[in-house]
């Protein structure tokens, strides 16, 4: 293990490219997998879909990962700015393959103007995530924040019952209530232990300005996303707009967004 970390360290920029690459081939081998009806009509439903799936896997495996990394090794959570292991640095590279792909994947696929919060997103999380690759600084912060993971399994399975069209089964109400104790305990948990340790410890850490500063932007965001779940899962608008083949529903970019 500890080979592969001295190679993972030397070329860390050919190793996030390996691990991007590696997730385009998933996004290849997903496309082999049958999908439901109501998202074959609609192209964008198709690409949305295809990228959901992605990134459910991508949160399948690092969210667990990332939890392992904390509870094995429980410096992580203390010695944010310095410790690592050989396991948690390897996460890294392969969260970061995973934005890089997922970025990739928005902009070639023409729908970054539809996607500009995941773009911005992604960027605050690569920049992150590249820097702690290239410097070894904070690598332990970068474990924690990937814990958020967890909760995206459950978020990433909302949207694709979604679109579906499986907002009246079983299995989206108990996602839905198991959604809103995960986003609770550990995205905004992860967040703002996160962000404490940034508050604590500021007037000593390296570039601790820019982190912050990214940190609230990403909390601004996840709080604003945790404010709209819970207005379109248990406090829905009653309100329907009337399709052209008039069947009632949300509309297409509310339904795709929250």
């Amino acid at each position: 293990m500890e080979g592969t970390l001295l190679a993972l360290q030397r070329y860390p920029g050919l190793s996030v490219l390996f691990f991007s690459l590696v997730f385009r081939v998933v996004h290849r081998l997903l496309r082999c997998l049958p999908a439901p009806k109501a998202v074959q009509l609609d192209e964008v439903r198709r690409w949305k879909w295809r990228n959901l799936c992605v990134s459910l896997v991508h949160a399948l495996l690092t969210g667990p990962w990332a939890v392992t990394c904390v509870c094995l090794w429980p410096e992580t959570l203390n010695n944010v700015h310095s410790f690592y292991t050989p396991v948690s640095y390897l996460l890294i590279c392969v969260s970061s393959g995973y934005f890089v792909q997922d970025t990739g994947d928005i902009l070639f696929s023409g729908h970054a103007k539809g996607s500009w919060e995941f773009l911005l997103h992604h960027f605050l999380v690569l920049w992150c995530f590249l820097y702690s690759l290239y410097t070894q600084r904070n690598v332990a912060g970068m474990v924690i924040s990937l814990v958020v993971e967890i909760n995206s399994v459950t978020l990433h399975t909302r949207l694709l019952l979604k679109l579906a069209g499986a907002q009246s089964s079983q299995l989206y109400h108990t996602n839905k209530l198991l959604n809103l104790f995960t986003y609770v305990t550990f995205r905004l948990g992860a967040q703002f232990y996160v962000t404490w340790y940034l508050l604590n410890n500021y007037s000593w850490l390296d570039h601790s300005n820019y982190f912050l500063l990214t940190v609230l932007l990403l909390n601004t965001m996840i709080l604003i996303y945790f404010y709209r779940l819970l207005r379109a899962d248990f406090f829905p608008r009653r309100k329907l707009h009337l399709e052209q083949n008039g069947t009632l529903s949300s509309c297409s970019s509310t339904f795709l967004n929250d």
